[in-house]
């Protein structure tokens, strides 16, 4: 049986750097998705807010996360 180290475990806590990560790899797929349905001309506009939604959910989180790894310095 081989350990994989690259991944924590599921019951393990993430780094907020992986945690970033992900969040800012799902913004940029919301992103593209939200690009593709714009550019079809009878796109469903209830699902199209729904992802805007989201993105801007993942912008917040996305923020939050840097600023916890990178604290406001007093000056």
């Amino acid at each position: 049986m081989t350990v994989d180290t690259d991944h924590p475990a599921a019951n393990e806590p993430m780094p907020a750097q992986m945690r970033l990560s992900i969040l800012k790899d799902r913004h940029r797929v919301l992103d593209s998705e939200l690009i593709d349905l714009q550019l079809q001309p009878l796109a469903d506009q209830l699902h199209i807010r729904r992802l805007k939604k989201e993105k801007l959910r993942l912008r917040d989180a996305i923020e939050f996360l840097k600023d916890e790894i990178v604290p406001d310095i007093d000056a």
